[in-house]
């Protein structure tokens, strides 16, 4: 069987290529939802009402048809349904392109789109502030609780109310509906779905990754306890923490941690644990400082407190309060390869951790011990200052 995966554009039928329309001809059988079915011609066709993967498959494996058709929304190369539909036993699967959304809305705005940065918001959850904040324009797709009036709350919310949208409802229909205005001024759109955005920002400044361990200075300190400059470097290196990971800090402390390794992951999320309520006003005065709009401080007690949290790529330990037992365990129940780097000044939190490790055999610790010396000014002479050892643990799962 011969079948086509068929770009239908934003749903009018005018926009249908002139090869979309002649693989329709050809096609006995059509499967596609509702709305994409109903811009396709349908006399003398056998139709089928899905977008399920599954049940295209079962119907297209039942047919006795020689030539079929699968109609989906937009272009087959841009967030479609046509990814999970490539490889269909005993057919021969053939793509035809389609006008994406984003094509559809930039010709509407008169506007290029070779420079835009994509967001999808349409059944994820791909982040939004970080990439506004770096790129001069970006296309958004919403969908259900992302609607254009909760992302402009959330742009507001991270400090971008003045960015400039236009969104655009019901693209390429009769009643096609475009808004635009500030992120501010648009938190209360009625624009529904299906809908996009474009969202300018002028005043964006492109990502430059940071190299991390900043100076103590840089941070507001207090009486809570802070991870210094030349411990915090080693400790994140290990770490390896990537651009869209999920990252925990335990005992997050003021936060320098945390700071750091949210800039080290733009596109990813923090989840700083803290208990201390005198570290939890420091740490969130530091998070303000650096603008790292993608952490979210968690008050309380781990491991209660992380349990209903995403499942983290890597974690950063720098204080339990004596749970690290119950933190290591509910982090492996999320997920068992997380990469976990773990700092220690005691010789208890050391035994604690190497004991721990030593009933997990598919674990693997790298420890190091470091001592650092500051120079202090003293008169005309600078003496070096000994801080106290710190042990970093490293702990990887072997394949």
């Amino acid at each position: 069987m011969n079948v086509y995966i068929i770009g239908m554009g934003p749903g009018n039928p005018e926009l249908l290529t002139a090869e979309a329309m002649q693989a329709l001809k050809q096609s006995c059988l059509i499967i596609g939802d509702k709305r994409m079915i109903a811009a396709v011609p349908q006399e003398g066709k056998e139709i089928h009402l899905t977008s399920k993967p599954s049940e295209i498959r079962e119907i297209l494996a039942a047919s006795s048809a020689s030539c079929a058709a699968v109609v989906v929304s937009g272009d087959v190369g841009f967030f479609s349904l046509a990814a999970c539909l490539d490889a269909i036993p005993g057919c021969t699967v053939r793509r035809i392109c389609g006008i994406s959304s984003l094509v559809y809305f930039a010709a509407v705005l008169s506007m290029p789109w070779q420079d835009a940065c994509i967001v999808s918001r349409h059944g994820r959850n791909q982040p939004l502030v970080s990439t506004v904040f770096s790129h001069k324009k970006v296309f958004c797709l919403t969908g259900g609780e992302h609607s254009v009036a909760s992302i402009c709350q959330e742009l507001c919310h991270a400090g971008l109310g003045r960015v400039h949208v236009y969104a655009g409802e019901n693209l390429s229909y009769a009643n096609e509906r475009i808004e635009e205005g500030t992120a501010s001024t648009m938190t209360g759109s009625a624009i529904g779905d299906p809908s996009v955005m474009m969202i300018l920002n002028t005043q964006a400044c492109p990502l430059q990754r940071p190299v991390h361990g900043f100076e103590d200075d840089a941070f507001l300190r207090g009486n809570a306890p802070m991870t210094k400059q030349e411990i915090r470097a080693v400790a994140i290196s290990k770490l390896r923490p990537q651009g869209e990971d999920t990252i925990y800090d335990v005992g997050a402390g003021t936060g320098s941690c945390t700071v750091e390794m949210a800039l080290q992951a733009p596109f990813g999320k923090v989840y700083a644990f803290e208990l201390d309520t005198a570290a939890i006003a420091l740490l969130q005065q530091n998070i303000l400082r650096f603008a790292a709009v993608n952490v979210t401080v968690v008050c309380g007690k781990a491991p209660e407190t992380m349990r209903d949290l995403p499942a983290p790529d890597c974690a950063f330990i720098g204080g339990t309060k004596g749970n690290m037992a119950a933190i290591l365990d509910c982090i492996y129940s999320k997920n068992r390869d997380c990469r976990i780097v773990i700092t220690a000044i005691t010789i208890e939190t050391l035994a604690a951790v190497t004991a721990y490790y030593a009933e997990r055999k598919t674990y693997t610790l790298d420890i190091t011990q470091i001592t650092a010396a500051v120079s202090k000014p003293v008169g005309s002479y600078h003496l070096m200052m000994g801080r106290n050892p710190v042990y970093i643990i490293r702990a990887c799962r072997e394949e």
